[in-house]
Parts: C-alpha cells; structure tokens; sequence
C-alpha cells in the first residue's frame, strides 16, 4: 500500500504572477447564517435583521451582513491561496458591488497579483491577490485585495503535523468495525 499526502495547498512557490485560481466549492448564504453573524458580530443595523424595516429600503429586503459576505470569499480562497499561510497582513479596496440576500449562492475566485521573498523569513514569501465573488447570476458582489505571508515548500514549520498512528492502514484493517 502507498501512503499518499492528499492536497496540501499552494507554497509560495506555486504562484505565479497572473495565476487565476476558482475556488471549488459555492456557498448559498441562508437566513439563519445572516441572523447569526449579525448576532455575532453584534451589528445592530436592522436592514440585515428586520423584515419590515427591511422591506422600506430600496432593496425591499433584508441585505446579508457585508462582513459575512467578505468572510465567506475569504473562506472560499483558503484551499487555492492560504492553506499554507501564517498571517494575513492586510486587506485593501474591499468593494460591495451588488447586494446579497439570504438564498443567493456564492463563488469567488482570485487572481495573483504580487509575490516576492520575505526579507525577515527565509522560510517564507508575501503574496498578493485580488479576490473576486460572484453570485449565482454571474453578478459580482464583492472585491478585495489581501496581502498574507506563505511557507515555502520544505519550510521546519510544516514538518510532523500529522500523527504518528499507533498502528497503519490497512486493507486488513481498514474495514474493521469498533
């Protein structure tokens, strides 16, 4: 049997200047995540919250909590651009283009823009994206630009993350009931 790693995301030096990367997975946004984030967050803005006031605006509507809509792109990116990152170092030009409400689906995508060594971490290089999402319409919802710090493939950080089991997978093994 060959044990095999399963995807370990991008090192810095995967990416390459011009790289667009669409990420996987959709997300539809429902009611009950943005009556939770606006809990969580404590915004007390009742366009997100209350259907009646909602319904005043211009939208006719609740509006998904911005930040949920920034957080679920982010989270949508993970896989392609951060899995390998140890801090983001800043966010720019974040642009809400168009509204999002509860039962729309989202997908992002990101292109590299930048990407040079750290100066202070020999184990690590800066990269620079613009993310975009986009709703089910092919509508564009939200952009930002994100900065964060990779490891670099081989970096001691990375070493020995995952256990060492007590006993290997096997096909003897493998289907064995509790």
């Amino acid at each position: 049997m060959t044990l095999r790693d399963g995807w370990r995301g991008r090192f810095y030096e995967d990416f390459q200047v011009g790289d667009v990367y669409r990420h996987p997975l959709g997300r539809t946004v429902t009611e009950s995540d943005n009556t939770w984030f606006t809990l969580l967050t404590m915004n007390t803005n009742q366009a997100h919250f209350n259907r009646e006031y909602a319904a005043k605006s211009e939208f006719g509507r609740p509006l998904v909590v911005s930040t949920l809509t920034v957080a679920i792109a982010v989270g949508q990116s993970v896989i392609d651009t951060t899995q390998n990152a140890f801090a983001n170092l800043g966010w720019e030009d974040i642009r809400m283009s168009h509204p999002v409400f509860a039962g729309d689906t989202l997908y992002s995508e990101s292109i590299v823009l930048e990407k040079r060594e750290s100066a202070s971490r020999p184990h690590a290089g800066i990269v620079t994206i613009r993310t975009r999402t986009l709703n089910q319409d092919g509508e564009e919802v939200c952009t930002f630009r994100r900065t964060f710090l990779v490891y670099k493939r081989g970096a001691e950080q990375l070493e020995n993350q995952f256990p060492e089991p007590k006993r290997p997978l096997t096909l003897d093994t493998a289907d064995e009931r509790a």
